[in-house]
């Protein structure tokens, strides 16, 4: 049985499974003849499909044991680079840690503090951040597969230069890692000029599908987070990768999705019941907008946090315009127990719910919103999975990406090509002056 399981529960009446089942033979042609066989656009960029498997030992051992070395020295590590640069990282994080780690100090965190640079080019950001570093340890993870992106470039020039100003640059140098090309670009020829330690980003692997890879897995053992259980749980979906159509949730999800598309919907909300999925949503958008917005193209896709967001959402996706449906992640069980209590006047009117537990309120809120939602038109594909945790989650990015991958070829789009991101840099290049733009 799979770790993610879709309950179709509310998407009767807007398609049926003889629907999704025509769409079959199509999502099987993206699958086993464009991604597996390696004759879809763009196949250059297929070396993660196999990679919780394939993936390099001899550097992930190198991984672990740097992680643990450099954890003893610093208190945070400044994750540097944009997209899918540090995306994955920070969903992990942001899902795997506890919600107010970031207030606690470094001996009662356990483990260094994950921060996050060269995301966007906010001057009052990136002060702020070098004021907040005046007093930790902090090393720099510069990941970029090229070094000249110009956002995550200017946040490792004042961050390298804040660096070499405290230790010189003999002693910056062990406290800098660069994630990059193999063999070649300015941050390659930079880390061996410097002798920099390096980790590889596969040649064969676009950044959106990066996370397993030395771009998601460094920073995280350094954060100690079990790194392992992550690949592990990938490792799993790829084994589920490989069931027929009937039994496979990732070909079913794109089936599911291609045919929502077909009746005309075009915006895709994914919604979680829980904060921990937050970063995981702002990953899974960029995934899938980069991978599938093309040619006029695509779902959009958005998110959505609930119950907070059905008081500023909640009105719109019930009763606005029909052209939306949502994809809802949902947990089966948790750690957390906190049962409620009888209160002696009843003055909120909540004793009714004496004896449940605030799991169960979730669980009942996400039943009630999802019929309503139903009934209001918008239809819900419900995406089980047990409490997430590092094999949970190492699982649902394997199956995301799987299913993207499909998702684009059955749209008729390369999944790993991004022309329309270089529209913006070209007039920015030329606003700024830079020479030969």
């Amino acid at each position: 049985m799979s770790r993610i399981s879709i309950d179709s529960t509310y998407l009767d009446p807007f398609f049926n499974e003889e629907e999704v089942s025509y769409l079959e033979p199509l999502a099987n042609i993206a699958n086993k003849e464009m991604l597996l066989a390696h004759k879809g656009p763009g196949s250059d960029y297929h070396g993660w499909i196999n990679l919780p498997k394939d993936y390099d030992k001899e550097e992930y051992a190198r991984i672990v044991s740097s992680a643990e070395k450099l954890a003893d020295k610093i208190d945070v590590l400044l994750v540097i680079g944009i997209g899918g640069s540090y995306l994955g990282t920070r969903a992990a994080m942001h899902a795997l840690s506890d919600s107010f780690s970031d207030s606690l100090t470094r001996e009662e965190r356990g483990t260094p503090q994950l921060i996050f640079a060269g995301t966007q080019l906010s001057a009052r950001y990136h002060h702020q951040l070098l004021q907040y570093l005046e007093d930790k340890r902090f090393a720099i993870n510069m990941i970029s597969k090229s070094g000249t992106t110009t956002e995550p470039a200017l946040a490792f020039r004042l961050f390298r230069k804040e660096l070499e100003k405290r230790h010189g640059e003999d002693g910056a140098r062990d406290l800098i890692i660069a994630t990059t090309d193999k063999q070649r670009g300015k941050l390659y020829e930079l880390a061996v000029e410097k002798g920099y330690e390096r980790f590889v980003v596969p040649d064969d692997v676009g950044g959106r599908y990066s996370v397993l890879t030395a771009v998601g897995l460094f920073p995280l053992a350094v954060a100690g987070i079990d790194t392992d259980a992550i690949l592990e749980g990938a490792q799993e979906a790829l084994k589920d990768a490989e069931l027929p159509f009937e039994a496979n949730e990732m070909l079913q999800y794109a089936a599911m999705r291609h045919a929502l598309y077909q009746r005309g919907k075009s915006i895709e909300l994914l919604v979680s019941y829980d904060p921990r999925f937050q970063y995981i949503a702002e990953w899974w958008k960029q995934l899938y907008g980069e991978s599938e917005g093309k040619d006029n193209k695509a779902l959009y896709p958005a998110s959505a946090q609930f119950t907070a967001d059905l008081h500023s959402l909640g009105q719109y996706i019930q009763e606005g315009r029909r052209h939306l449906f949502e994809t809802v992640l949902l947990e089966s069980e948790t750690s957390y127990d906190l049962s409620i209590e009888k209160i002696a006047g009843n003055p909120d009117g909540l004793n009714y719910l004496e004896g449940k537990d605030m799991f169960y309120v979730n669980e009942k809120a996400a039943e009630g919103v999802s019929s309503a939602h139903r009934d209001g038109s918008v239809p819900n594909i419900l995406l089980r999975m047990p409490e997430l945790d590092a094999r949970t989650l190492g699982y649902l990015f394997y199956f995301f990406m799987r299913s993207c991958g499909v998702s684009a070829y059955m749209l008729g789009v390369n999944p790993f090509d991004q022309p329309g991101v270089e529209a913006y840099k070209s007039n920015m290049f030329k606003l700024l002056g830079k020479p030969g733009v």
